[in-house]
């Protein structure tokens, strides 16, 4: 774990009015609670973004921006800018402010200001004023363009914690030209090493090949036979079935939490195959082992992911990233991760990943559409307030603690 410089930011002022409560059970927090304090909880509650890439490490023109706002990895026509989307116009509503510009300003003044702060003011004025208070950074994609977990937590001022992605371990790995014979018994001590503190590990497998995987353990003979072709085609690509299944299950015994991309993401994904139903048998023949699933972001399969949340014990999920890119329809989204699940069995994430505006809006869209479900709902009558707050602090910042471990690192 990361633990920022004490001088970096300082708490908001919400946040610290709220501290006080953390000393009192439930019964009687929620006895001290105005009719107002859901908004205020809401507001100033320092959530645990339980999956969260880097942002940007340097400056980027325009164009380069305006990919990054989108989850294709192709050109953005000519004749468009993706400040036309929902989560254009969301940058222009919130982000601006927090760099010294009215709501809604045009998205050439948004840019030409981006430039004049320059990279670091920008992402330490849109993390600070996210409040988030701890993220746990998946550090396996784009490497350098992206700060470290260090970095993050010095430019938020809020400690931050490593994710590790299997498949970037086992790419490192191949390229200090490990033979095929001991990677079976070498990857699990290789992977030991490089999560010595970490708090979770990460798959790809639904961009790399789908969920519709043989949900079985493969053989140390399956495994060699695989790793031999792929070694020697001198790919730098993780993408067999057999090498993912073997990541999967090593993961497994590695016994850390195991997050699982599913739904909506970048073209790599084929997202009738990264429906998190597929997964249901290897659920079934991982659950002996104890390990915490956590399928990440589930767009627009989240209503799936709810089922397998509430039937399965160690299954957990978010609504990350669909969050961003449906701006605002995202108070939609967050109601209807609310429906099927269990609230102990819900967390909080962005997926933002490079533009520092991502990691903002993610905690910004998702209170938002937190404070609009249940204030509805503690207005009709049909949850009361304590109970609306207590659900708030257990899927904005509790669930991640308990399951990450994270109560002595925070």
């Amino acid at each position: 774990m990361v633990r920022p410089e004490p001088t970096t930011t300082q708490l908001s002022v919400k946040r610290v009015e709220l501290a006080h409560l953390d000393g009192f059970d439930d019964a009687e927090r929620g006895s001290r609670m105005s009719t107002q304090d859901l908004t205020t909880v809401i507001d100033a509650l320092p959530l645990v973004d339980h999956h969260v890439h880097g942002a940007l490490a340097g400056s980027v023109d325009r164009p380069t921006l305006e990919l990054l706002l989108t989850e294709s990895d192709r050109p953005v026509p000519p004749w468009m800018t993706q400040f036309d989307s929902q989560v254009g116009f969301a940058i222009r509503r919130f982000c601006a402010p927090e760099l010294g510009l009215p709501a809604h300003a045009d998205a050439a003044d948004y840019v030409a200001r981006r430039e004049e702060l320059g990279a670091e003011e920008v992402t330490r004025r849109l993390l600070t004023a996210s409040g988030v208070g701890h993220y746990l950074v998946e550090t396996g994609y784009k490497g350098d363009e992206l700060l470290s977990p260090a970095e993050m937590a010095s430019a938020s001022g809020v400690p931050a914690d490593e994710v590790v992605r299997l498949e970037t371990v086992l790419e490192d790995l191949a390229r200090d030209e490990i033979g095929a014979a001991e990677l079976p018994s070498r990857f699990p001590e290789v992977l030991a090493e490089r999560t010595t503190g970490a708090v979770a590990l990460k798959s790809v497998v639904a961009y790399r090949y789908g969920f519709d995987f043989d949900p079985e353990r493969p053989s140390d003979a399956e495994v060699v036979a695989v790793a031999g072709n792929w070694l020697r085609s001198g790919s730098t690509r993780v993408d067999d079935p057999v090498l993912l299944r073997f990541l999967l299950w090593s993961g497994i015994d590695r016994g850390l939490p195991l997050q699982l991309h599913a739904g909506y993401g970048d073209p790599d994904v084929e997202l009738h195959r990264s429906d998190p139903l597929l997964l249901t048998r290897f659920i079934k023949l991982i659950e002996p082992s104890g390990v915490d699933l956590m399928l990440l972001h589930c767009y627009p399969f989240h209503r799936n992911a709810g089922y397998l949340a509430q039937v399965f014990p160690r299954v957990y999920f978010d609504v990350g990233l669909g969050v961003n890119y449906s701006g605002v329809r995202s108070s939609a989204v967050v109601a209807e991760s609310l429906e099927l699940a269990p609230f102990a069995k819900i967390l909080f994430s962005s997926d933002a990943c490079g533009p520092p505006e991502l990691h903002h809006l993610g905690a910004l869209l998702w209170r938002r559409g937190m404070r609009k479900a249940l204030s509805e709902w503690v207005a009709a009558g049909e949850w009361s307030e304590p109970d609306a707050i207590r659900v708030v602090r257990m899927i904005g910042r509790d669930n991640a603690r308990r399951i990450y471990r994270l109560g002595h690192r925070s």
